[in-house]
């Protein structure tokens, strides 16, 4: 996935922050990082969708559709189910200012089981089909990419990443990116991420990531960049 906390980029229970988790050392615990659960995907959902409302990909994929924002809510809808099923997703507070999902990179590929598993099959309907079927075919080179540049390591993927965009410039996307690449050190882990918007390109080398490539996408002919950040260990 995209990320979009600078430029409108991508459970049922009791609260879950960062410092109630077990493993996890003090400087990791005072970020108090809210844990998003089952019963916050719909606001999550909303969030992200909000944040990448500008996007020129998304609204590539999209022009022309009528529906274009409940499309939106429904993509966004599925990639927090995905991470929740198969990594985790933070906000900065409960009132979900921002949202951040992780993955395994194992887990970086959705296939038809794992899709199935974390409920996001019948999304696709409220996604769009004619969309659904067009962004396997956008997306594919950039899977074939993350296969090829983190092939033999172990890293996390960023699935998504976005801030609604009234509370952006607020530093809640530095919060969530800080947590991934404090997560990634303390595991010893490559960060990967993609990113199609050139302004956040300078913001993550900023953090400290690599641009690996630079691709245009088939059909919508945009750019995409693949970027990684080694774990300094």
């Amino acid at each position: 996935m995209r990320c979009g906390f600078c430029h409108g980029h991508w459970l049922c229970g009791s609260c879950d922050m960062i410092a109630e988790l077990p493993d996890h050392n003090a400087k990791w615990e005072e970020r108090m990082l809210y844990r998003v659960q089952k019963g916050d995907i719909v606001q999550a959902s909303k969030v992200l969708a909000d944040a990448f409302q500008h996007d020129p990909l998304w609204n590539k994929i999209y022009e022309g559709d009528p529906n274009i924002e409940k499309r939106f809510h429904a993509f966004f809808e599925g990639g927090v189910r995905y991470c929740l099923k198969y990594g985790e997703v933070y906000a900065p507070s409960k009132d979900l200012e921002g949202v951040m999902g992780l993955v395994p990179g194992k887990y970086a590929d959705m296939n038809w089981w794992r899709a199935i598993r974390s409920g996001t099959m019948g999304i696709g309907m409220r996604m769009g089909l004619s969309a659904a079927m067009k962004m396997n075919t956008i997306f594919k080179p950039v899977t074939g990419d993350r296969r090829g540049n983190m092939a033999g390591c172990i890293f996390l993927y960023v699935l998504v990443i976005g801030v609604a965009t009234e509370l952006q410039g607020k530093g809640f996307g530095r919060k969530l990116i800080d947590t991934a690449i404090e997560k990634s050190e303390r595991e010893a882990q490559h960060l990967y991420l993609e990113t199609e918007t050139e302004e956040n390109v300078r913001m993550y080398e900023h953090f400290g990531f690599k641009l690996l490539k630079k691709i245009t996408l088939p059909i919508v002919g945009l750019p995409m960049w693949e970027m990684v950040k080694e774990p300094q260990v």
